[in-house]
């Protein structure tokens, strides 16, 4: 196998998906991409490179010049942040998209991994165990995106033969990376700030319920869609993975069942209620069971317990 090219490495999903693809096929393999943020020190120690996805030619410079074989695109505006910068998050999450899928192609480039998001349903869509295969009608300029990304890496597959491959991804809680703006991230800083202050103002209503995902799973669920035998798949970009549904309420259960000084108050905004409302809660993701084996391994109190532990000593 050739090199592997990693876009957006400084980001919440890429700065931990680097370190482990590296464990996996060795330091020197694995180019961590990335434009705006800075990379994590541990990442910058190895092979990394300045790429800016909205620019085809730095891309097409970049698989030729590292012998790119795989690509990991990661690259992306998130949910809120999108509809705040829509011209930057059509040029990120477009543009950049389709010029990977192209430069990968005119360069036989053999696999691209695009992971997709929940983001990509939309209130038309079953929001209870919602199909692999369903109505998407997404009214975010994020959750349009990731269609757009969903048919253009099929289309790039069935079409013209690139072994494109991608999940939708719930929302994903880590303790390495500080929260941002996505509409998940309430997840997130609820625990920074249980540590800090002892009290979260969220900004979903306590009974939002949502499909949620601890950051090992969705690393598992990347590299083993990526090592999957590909005559076992029938599906290509648009894997559901489910591992876990909870509201920001249960979440502040488990928190206070380590911190019992804890305590959560419920500011709602309208932009990122909307969003939210209009995801699924849970998924069907029995197809990426049956074809690759996807299998979480975290539950929302392993999940609590272990985010808890780590961001005490982190922020310590």
């Amino acid at each position: 196998m050739g090199n592997i090219l990693v876009t957006g490495s400084a980001g919440q999903i890429g700065s931990e998906l680097v370190p482990a693809l590296r464990n996996i096929y060795g330091e020197s393999t694995v180019i961590a991409g990335w434009n705006k943020t800075p990379l994590p020190e541990d990442i910058s120690k190895g092979p990394n490179v300045l790429l800016d996805v909205t620019d085809f030619e730095a891309i097409n410079k970049v698989v030729k010049n590292f012998e790119i074989s795989s690509i990991f695109h990661m690259s992306s505006i998130l949910s809120a942040t999108a509809e705040a910068i829509r011209n930057t998050a059509h040029n990120v999450n477009i543009n950049g998209t389709f010029n990977v899928l192209e430069s990968a192609h005119q360069n036989g480039v053999e696999k691209v991994m695009l992971p997709s998001s929940i983001a990509a349903f939309g209130d038309k869509t079953p929001r209870d165990m919602t199909p692999n295969d369903t109505i998407q009608n997404p009214d975010t300029v994020y959750g349009i995106s990731k269609v757009f990304g969903e048919l253009m890496g099929n289309y790039y597959y069935s079409k013209l033969g690139l072994d494109v491959r991608g999940i939708r991804l719930p929302g994903v809680i880590s303790w390495k990376t500080e929260p941002t703006a996505g509409t998940t991230d309430y997840a997130v800083a609820m625990f920074y700030e249980a540590i800090k202050s002892n009290s979260y103002e969220c900004y979903l209503a306590p009974d939002t319920s949502l499909p949620m995902m601890y950051m090992p799973d969705a690393i598992n669920a990347l590299v083993n869609l990526f090592k999957a035998d590909h005559g076992n798949l029938i599906h290509h970009s648009d894997f559901n993975v489910h591992a876990m549904t909870f509201t920001p309420e249960a979440l502040a259960v488990e928190v206070k069942r380590i911190n019992p000084k804890f305590q959560i108050e419920y500011q709602i905004d309208p932009v990122r209620q909307a969003i939210a409302n209009s995801w699924p809660s849970s998924l069907d993701d029995s197809a990426a069971r049956k074809e690759w084996g996807w299998k979480p391994q975290y539950s929302i109190r392993e999940l609590a317990e272990d985010m808890y532990k780590n961001l005490v000593t982190k922020l310590a």
